[in-house]
């Protein structure tokens, strides 16, 4: 079938991401249409949709998580019916050796009263619900592929979904079915971390043009089952040091449930230098600490997952709009590093894209120069005040994680300036940082972990308990520009670190008599949990993160 052929479907505002900021997003511009109708004789008919590439609301959607409810106060009158698993409760902060587990002091950035623990996969489907009551149409199952665009002037005017039926040597099969062109006069792009058309937009429209670079870093965590009693619900642990080394920055994270349910994880900056760190055995590690083994023990592992972190803060957030589309949420960076937050910003920044959107649609024009206001918008609301107050946060850990708690502190006591005549400390692409074989003589090799299938599990049980599934046979979504440097120059200069940096076994270096050099790179697309760690972390920047066909993935409705 050709592409003229295609079914096309006019839809006026169209958010693609299924998440915290494209279900805000949505929610708020049908409740500022369905306000204005009530009041006005100049009734607004708007349809308005979410796009969603997971099987449904929430399989996609992966986070510690403590949420800050600032967004959910604003959005929802009745906000408290969230299905919150508690507020805060018990908070410690542990420093961590390999055999002791050290109190200290909470910084206020840190103290987490008022705010609570919860499973980001039951919130975005109660949020879900409400954009369904208010008339939002929500499509699962509908990958964003490609962006629409009006030749010469390269305005957005819509997206392509994903081709479904489409066998893994490229030929269409029985089943065929072409994606849907649905055409929108304003496009909200909330796809998360290292979102597909939002990065393609970025390039093409040079939109970080000025910024820093985005940092990011993966957050590994699992979902325990523990015997009745041992965890409160609202129980709330954060660690620093071990499993770690000072050159790298991360932490450990252990948060009550209700149902007697243990949240357990490790963030791991995607910035490490050591090419031999696995962020995957580095987690599993970390479970067999005397203080950690002592809390699972008699417990089960029940869900698993991992997903990219946007790190980099005020300074790396590119210009959030353009001709007719805008982006939010974790695909512009709205994460506050030093608090460990974000849903509570990306919430905040699809309110304000939904308002920039109403505004436009109020005066019949959603020309570039009223998108264009996104960005005063951000810059004066509570977003900017809260970001700007860490601007500085993650950048001195390229130094090491004792200059960047030294930053930290001079942060507090600076308004988020810190150390140094410099109002912007520098940074750069955490891939960069990566140090070749050569010169990681002094660098600690990491120290392998039993995998006993009891507290500790490889890559392929931890999928497992991801629920990850995909059509196997399809074209594969990870696309590696030129295999040859993986077999040849990435071998020899960092030991093919995809094998390592990759928490779900997907890329592996297999024994090949064809191949010049006996090996050659197979790609288990099937087993990727979508964490992108791939596309940010590859040395030589030539893996490309797309979507594969809808409905594949993992299925976090309980994470």
């Amino acid at each position: 079938m050709s592409s003229e052929q295609r079914e096309s479907l006019d839809i006026d505002v169209v958010f693609v991401g299924g998440g915290p900021a494209g279900l805000a997003g949505a929610y708020q511009l049908a409740k500022l249409v369905e306000r204005h109708n009530a009041t006005s004789d100049q009734r607004m008919e708007v349809s308005i949709a979410v796009l969603e590439k997971g099987k449904e609301i929430g399989s996609h959607s992966i986070s510690g998580a403590v949420v800050d409810p600032a967004a959910f106060r604003e959005l929802y009158d009745d906000w408290r019916g969230a299905p919150f698993e508690a507020p805060v409760g018990s908070e410690k902060l542990l420093w961590m050796t390999s055999k002791r587990a050290l109190s200290m002091p909470i910084p206020p950035p840190l103290e987490n009263q008022g705010k609570y623990v919860a499973s980001l996969g039951k919130l975005v489907k109660w949020m879900a619900g409400k954009c369904e009551d208010a008339g939002v149409d929500i499509f699962c199952e509908f990958p964003a592929a490609e962006v629409l665009t009006d030749e010469p002037s390269g305005r957005v005017i819509g997206v392509r979904t994903g081709d479904r039926g489409i066998g893994h040597d490229g030929v269409r099969k029985a089943n065929y079915e072409p994606g849907v062109d649905i055409m929108t006069r304003a496009l909200v792009l909330a796809e998360g971390p290292r979102g597909t058309l939002a990065r393609r937009l970025e390039r093409r429209h040079d939109l970080a043009a000025g910024k820093n670079p985005q940092v990011y870093a993966i957050g590994i965590k699992e979902v325990w089952e523990l015997p009745e009693g041992r965890i409160q619900p609202g129980d709330v642990t954060h660690t620093m040091g071990w499993p770690l080394d000072l050159q790298t920055y991360g932490g450990g994270f252990l948060y009550g449930m209700k149902d007697d349910l243990l949240i357990v994880g490790l963030v791991v900056g995607l910035d490490y230098r050591n090419p031999r760190l696995d962020p995957h055995q580095e987690f599993q590690r970390f479970k067999t600490h005397p203080a950690m083994r002592k809390l699972l023990e008699g417990g089960r592992m029940a869900y698993y997952g991992a997903k990219a972190i946007p790190e980099g803060g005020w300074f790396s957030m590119p210009r959030p709009w353009g001709d007719g589309y805008l982006i939010t949420g974790d695909s512009i960076g709205m994460l506050n590093s030093m608090r460990l937050k974000g849903i509570h910003l990306a919430m905040k920044s699809g309110m304000l894209a939904a308002e920039t959107v109403f505004e436009g649609l109020l005066e019949d024009n959603l020309g570039v120069d009223n998108l264009a206001r996104f960005e005063a918008k951000i810059g004066s609301s509570w977003i900017k005040q809260e970001l700007w107050e860490v601007r500085n946060f993650h950048q001195a850990f390229g130094y090491g994680v004792l200059a960047g708690m030294f930053q930290a502190g001079v942060g507090m006591l600076t308004n988020g300036a810190g150390f140094g005549l410099f109002n912007r400390l520098a940074a750069h692409p955490g891939h960069e940082r990566m140090q070749s074989l050569a010169d990681t003589e002094t660098l600690e090799k990491p120290t392998a972990v039993d995998f006993d299938g009891v507290l500790t599990f490889d890559k392929l049980a931890d999928v497992y308990n991801s629920g990850t599934a995909h059509e196997e046979d399809q074209p594969t979504h990870l696309h590696v520009v030129d295999t040859d440097i993986c077999i040849h120059q990435c071998a020899r200069e960092f030991g093919n670190p995809c094998e390592r940096f990759c928490p779900a076994q997907v890329y592996e270096m297999v024994a090949d008599s064809a191949s010049p050099t006996g090996r050659r790179l197979q790609i288990n697309f099937s087993n990727c949990v979508h964490c992108k760690a791939c596309d940010i972390m590859d040395p030589y920047q030539i893996i490309d993160w797309v979507t594969p066909e809808g409905g594949g993935g993992p299925n976090y409705g309980r994470m």
